[in-house]
């Protein structure tokens, strides 16, 4: 088979109909039959990138997601040539579906720059990849126990169907029958499956874009695990990338969530390289509605 990522291959691969308007279709859809947040940003990353020139790099996008997706169609993406500086490029992107914008964004591009002024946070210290089961043998061993509820197997299944293009490998992996409220913070090995190889650095930060969206949101209801989601979607999705890296490579994903209230939820995110370099920070909102719960506690 082709050992290279299908991310590259079919995921993030665009076609182009005219200068500045790309084509999508669509590869993973989760199981809401909703568009996955993360591949619109990643599509909408590599249209923009294909509007800049080969040493531009880019150093943040801003997004919005407007409308919900629809998986039937493709989407249809229009680049704007917002700004072309002499060190700074900018670049809109407008998502299309059915005559209406579904997603907007705003990507900065750089000419690589030396400067003396240089800090950043300390990676934390967790096991290597190699010693952590990935998600997939996670739920493979939860599958095992014979006294599994039959609607977590249903639940375990489903996420086993849905076939995701990334290697995931948690750190402290919350045992998933368990209601305990946790802090909202977790830590993530991921890596897009596949062979990308050493090629533009563009095309790792559209994979990176996909990965980031990926159990993102999810992190903002660890404190709340009593509840029942009945809606949860990212309402923008921003990035800054800070140094060279390979999205086909090992990266920690750690996420946190330092407020949620109002029927939405904020988390932040940072993925490091191997090395403890820090390579991307990321930050969504997003609505989560949940089901009020009839018997509120009395205590």
């Amino acid at each position: 088979g082709d050992l290279r990522s299908v991310l590259i291959t079919s995921v993030l691969s665009l076609e182009r109909l005219e200068l500045d308007l790309f084509r999508g279709r669509h590869h993973w859809v989760p199981s809401t039959q909703r568009l996955f947040g993360g591949q619109i940003v990643g599509q909408a990353l590599v249209a923009a990138a294909c509007a800049v020139s080969h040493d531009e790099q880019v150093h943040s996008l801003h997004c919005y997601f407007v409308r919900a997706g629809d998986p039937k169609v493709p989407v249809l993406y229009e680049v704007e040539r917002t700004r072309t500086g002499k060190s700074f490029s900018v670049r809109s992107v407008k998502a299309i579906q059915h005559g209406k914008p579904i997603f907007t964004c705003q990507a900065s591009f750089q000419l690589s720059q030396e400067s003396p002024v240089q800090h950043q946070f300390t990676m934390p210290a967790v096991p290597p990849p190699e010693e952590l089961l990935t998600q997939e043998e996670l739920i493979q061993k939860f599958l095992q126990n014979p006294n599994l509820a039959e609607r977590y197997r249903k639940h375990l299944n489903k996420i086993q169907a849905e076939n995701v293009p990334i290697d995931i490998k948690p750190v402290n992996p919350p045992n998933m029958f368990c209601l305990e409220v946790q802090e909202p913070k977790q830590l993530l090995w991921v890596r897009a499956r596949g062979y990308i190889g050493e090629t533009d650095m563009k095309l790792h930060c559209c994979v990176a874009a996909y990965i980031s969206d990926y159990a993102f949101l999810g992190t903002a209801l660890l404190p709340h695990r009593q509840h029942h989601v009945k809606f949860m979607v990212s309402l923008d999705h921003s990035m800054w990338f800070h140094a060279p890296f390979r999205a086909d490579h090992w990266m920690l994903y750690e996420c946190e969530s330092p407020w949620a209230g109002g029927c939405r939820g904020l988390v932040q995110g940072r993925l490091w390289r191997r090395d403890g370099v820090l390579a991307v920070t990321c930050v969504q909102e997003g609505v989560i509605r949940v089901e009020q719960t009839p018997n509120p506690s009395k205590l």
